[in-house]
């Protein structure tokens, strides 16, 4: 059997770091063994580290105690199967461990998808737990695959963001803020918000030195860094969406916006370093926004293929501005993994760079 390789990191201190290395299991009866070929390492792989304990992240993928196996989205090939429905040499798309080989148990097995049922991943969102088959996914891109490594987790998310405030008549707000606007969730959201309530105006905040590059996205009305927030002070009734986790940030949005904050969402954590205990801050309080949660809702709603085709039409448009945006670095090995993971966990990435690793 080949070698099986896995990088564990410290659950209280991301950047410490240790490499695992076992032979690769064999699967048993109902089971597959996925040789994992390749994963994007972003500032949203780190949250999942950083909220691993609080949202579960830390159950997909056991590791000793103290010690955790960040999840991250990639490909994968079938390279041994004990499941008649599927067979060696397929590929798929999906959430995978910082390793080269990971069994899964499929069931819920359909032309286009599989569902992880190991029992321990039961309790997490379905959505973490499905493989696309990329033999019948309209989805894949054979010349897009690093580009839906790096954004379509987090364009779920920013689709899903919209979709819920726009359903909530914005709570009232004709402005919406986002923080960390140069990250990718942020982006995703805001090409969002301008497809489909383009009355609604984006104020993007972010770091003196993304400036230029929000700017010239073109996906914001407006562009402060964060020293300039208290030029919000002209704004009218706004939803703030907090991708930064920063807990002196939203104090300043807050006091900019005395009572004129119509709705909080937490989303990300990508200044996770500098503290995101908020403490007290006025009303309406920040609430998080789990996007499996929200997807569930509108799955049920209107179904999964409506859902899927709801995605899909904005999907389109927004990678190829992504493809205009990002150059994606690929990483080879171990060594290369470790520097790109400290990269990110240190908030050092250029926001003009994606991270795909090869192992």
């Amino acid at each position: 059997m080949p070698i099986k390789r896995e990088m564990m990191v410290r659950r209280d201190a991301l950047t410490q770091v240790a490499i695992n290395e076992t032979l690769a299991p064999e699967p048993d009866e109902g089971e597959i063994l996925l040789q994992i070929e390749s994963f994007a390492v972003t500032a949203n792989t780190v949250t999942y580290g950083v909220v691993g304990a609080q949202i579960g992240y830390w159950n997909f993928f056991p590791a000793p105690e103290g010690w955790g196996i960040v999840p991250a989205w990639g490909y994968a090939r079938v390279v041994a199967s004990c499941v008649a429905e599927i067979a060696v040499g397929e590929r798929v798309y999906g959430f995978l461990p910082m390793a080269t080989h990971l069994i899964v148990q499929p069931g819920k097995i359909s032309t286009g998808l599989f569902r992880d049922m190991a029992a321990h991943r039961q309790p997490m969102s379905a959505v973490y737990n499905q493989y696309r088959r990329l033999q019948a996914d309209p989805a894949h891109d054979a010349a897009r695959e690093g580009l839906r490594m790096l954004f379509e987790p987090l364009f779920l998310t920013s689709f899903l963001i919209e979709d819920t405030l726009r359903r909530a008549g914005y709570h009232g707000a004709d402005t919406v803020v986002l923080t960390s606007a140069s990250s990718k969730t942020a982006l995703g959201t805001a090409y969002v918000l301008r497809e489909r309530s383009p009355q609604v105006r984006r104020i993007g905040l972010t770091s003196a030195a993304h400036v230029g590059f929000v700017e010239k996205t073109g996906l914001y009305d407006a562009v402060l860094p964060y020293d300039a927030i208290a030029d919000l002070g002209g704004v009218g009734a706004a939803i703030l969406i907090d991708f930064a986790g920063n807990a002196a940030l939203l104090h300043a949005a807050y006091a900019a916006l005395p009572g004129r904050v119509a709705q909080c969402l937490r989303v990300g954590v990508t200044h996770h370093d500098t503290g995101s205990e908020t403490g007290v801050l006025a009303n309406p309080k920040p609430v998080w926004f789990f996007a499996p949660d929200a997807a569930t809702a509108l799955i049920g709603e209107i179904g999964q293929e409506g859902f899927n085709a709801a995605v899909a039409a904005q999907w389109g448009g927004f990678v190829a501005v992504a493809a205009g945006l990002v150059s994606v670095e690929h990483g080879n090995g171990i060594d290369a993994l470790q520097r790109i993971w400290r990269t990110q966990v240190a908030g050092q990435a250029a926001p003009d760079t994606g991270f795909v690793i090869r192992l």
